[in-house]
């Protein structure tokens, strides 16, 4: 079934890994943000292993990536307007760039926030007022998490958009500023492993959030073999 239709509006998108999780339980406005998510997208090796773990059943890895490739090649096809809001003046021109020459039938739109830790309402209201100007079928909103899906999930009903999608990195993957890993490492579940050895920094800082969902996992798994 087609996710999208000509009634579709504000239908939010979220990714959720084991870092996710993690942060998830220390901030319980992005513990909510990701509960009303219209549709959260499974991501990280980490959530296969649990699902394999506690119900038996292997589910695909789809990361931030692969929403932004299947909605950016259906917004070529119907000659939609995409809207990407984060990152810098530079970034955001790179991905216009990019898009115009991979996706000529997209219309661009862009929007370059001020980098602080909280938005005043002052920038929230340049920020909607932009989107809507703009009239996007599609938001791709690129601030990292949980500050991205807070903000998306805040906004939902105040944006004019048939899909808001929260892709993180994929921004910076896009304009050419980092790359993601090989395909065939994605392909062997590896990914994170090289993402250790590109990015270090982002490997230290997650680590913790990543044990966090490890452990409740563990805990969950235990409780089930006591209960049977």
């Amino acid at each position: 079934m087609d996710i999208i239709d000509e009634n579709t509006q504000n239908l939010l998108i979220n990714t959720f890994s084991p870092n996710s999780y993690g942060i998830a339980l220390k901030d319980k406005e992005f513990e909510k943000a990701l509960k009303n998510t219209d549709m959260l997208v499974l991501d990280g090796v980490g959530i296969a292993l649990g699902s394999i773990l506690l119900n038996g059943k292997d589910i695909k890895k789809i990361a931030g990536q692969d929403c932004f490739d299947f909605l950016i090649d259906k917004a070529n096809k119907h000659h939609w307007n995409v809207f990407f809001l984060g990152s810098t003046e530079a970034t955001l021109a790179k991905i216009t760039s990019r898009v115009n020459q991979e996706y000529p039938n997209v219309k661009v739109g862009t929007f370059s926030p001020p980098f602080r830790q909280e938005f005043t309402d002052e920038d929230n209201d340049m920020m909607v007022n932009a989107i809507n100007a703009f009239h996007p079928d599609i938001l791709f909103v690129g601030m990292t998490a949980p500050k991205q899906e807070k903000w998306a999930y805040q906004h939902k009903n105040k944006v004019n958009a048939r899909i808001i999608s929260t892709i993180g990195n994929v921004f910076d993957w896009y304009a050419g500023n980092s790359k993601r890993p090989a395909k065939i490492w994605i392909k062997l579940r590896l990914e994170w492993l090289v993402r250790i050895f590109l990015r270090p920094e982002i490997f230290r800082r997650n680590t913790k959030n990543q044990l966090l969902y490890l452990r409740d996992l563990m805990v969950h798994l235990i409780g089930i073999k006591k209960i049977s």
